[in-house]
């Protein structure tokens, strides 16, 4: 990236102002360096019934980008010696409950997405998330569990760690996990061991039908030109594979928090951050985080994404300056978009 003195703050102001105004963007951004924050800005309508605006403090859904939460719960359990990565799962959840799944599928596996189960929603073969659930309403979805009819009878896809293949349904099982050892509710556990000790006040696992103050209700953009809720065409409360929400100024509590060793020691952060399994071109997978790779497979970023009917989200931690950026949109896409137009302002490299 470039050096601090050589950017421009309000160059970057007007980098997003002008990205937003191109693309309709419908969100936040806030792009940080070491703790100072180089630009905050935020765009179009959270609630169009309240005609309320976005503003910096207002909570967006993240969907799967919220998988990093999940990772760092289960490497939370192993550090205290409850599990080991290289646990079975099935001797961890009821075998009864995944008849026809391979025994040797491990706690590594389904943090990396190596796993070879079945997904409810395997995005490499399915287009329209939002026809799930016409079968399983969406508002029956409040726990971990409720998800097993959708995928825990299917048979395997392929041999446990024969390659990457990203799987929504692994980290349900994941959640079940930390469910089962720890005793809690999954979605209170990572908001007492991992929101709290970062000081997320904002963030949480809220209900779509009881969103609390402060919260972008999302959107999705019809045929006719209407905008709708998505309050039908997603779970009504998030769990392991995606679902929380959370502020830009939490996302960056997050990245610090995790760097600084708040949530896990050093060792079982390195390893949540080792590129693990290769994905493509220089893009890899550690535990609930994607790595991209330059030459000598020196790391140039971090990073989390999530896209869901009216939710698009990136955030990225790049290690040679420091820096975060963070973009939080209730329409379904518009933050990858977003996150390139900065990029190309602050290059990666």
């Amino acid at each position: 990236m470039k050096p601090a003195h050589q950017i421009n703050k309000d160059k970057l102001v007007q980098i997003i102002s002008e990205e937003a105004r191109r693309t309709g963007f419908s969100g936040v951004v806030q792009v940080t360096e070491r703790e100072h924050v180089l630009a905050a800005a935020a765009f179009g309508i959270a609630n169009i019934g309240d005609v309320r605006l976005n503003q910096a403090h207002t909570r967006f859904a993240i969907a799967s980008g919220s998988k990093l939460f999940t990772a760092i719960a289960v490497c939370q359990l192993a550090e205290q010696g409850l599990l080991s990565f290289d646990a079975k799962i099935l001797d961890i959840l009821p075998k009864q409950e995944f008849p026809l799944f391979d025994p040797a599928i491990s706690v590594h596996q389904l943090l990396t997405h190596s796993s070879g189960i079945p997904d409810y929603f395997d995005e490499e073969e399915m287009e329209d998330f939002a026809a799930l659930w016409k079968e399983t309403p969406m508002y029956t979805l409040r726990r971990p569990g409720d998800f097993l009819p959708l995928f825990a009878g299917l048979p395997m896809k392929f041999v446990p760690g024969g390659r990457f293949h990203y799987n929504n349904a692994g980290y349900i099982m994941l959640a079940m996990l930390v469910e089962a050892i720890s005793g809690q509710p999954f979605t209170e556990y990572v908001e007492q061991y991992i929101f709290l000790p970062c000081g997320m006040k904002d963030s949480g696992y809220f209900e779509l039908d009881a969103l609390p103050a402060h919260t972008a209700q999302g959107y999705i953009d019809s045929s006719n030109g209407k905008k709708t809720s998505n309050i039908y065409s997603i779970p009504v409360v998030g769990g392991g594979d995606g679902g929380a929400f959370v502020t830009v100024a939490d996302m960056h509590k997050l990245w610090s928090g995790l760097l600084e060793h708040k949530l896990l020691q050093a060792e079982t952060t390195a390893l949540l951050l080792t590129p693990h399994i290769y994905e493509r071109k220089d893009s890899y997978y550690g535990y609930g985080v994607w790595i991209q790779a330059g030459p000598s497979e020196k790391v140039l970023k971090y990073h989390i994404m999530g896209y869901d009917p009216g939710i698009s989200f990136h955030s990225a931690y790049y290690p040679e300056r420091g820096m975060t950026i963070t973009a939080l949109c209730n329409k379904s896409n518009g933050a990858y978009m977003m996150m390139s137009a900065v990029e190309g302002y602050l290059p990666v490299g």
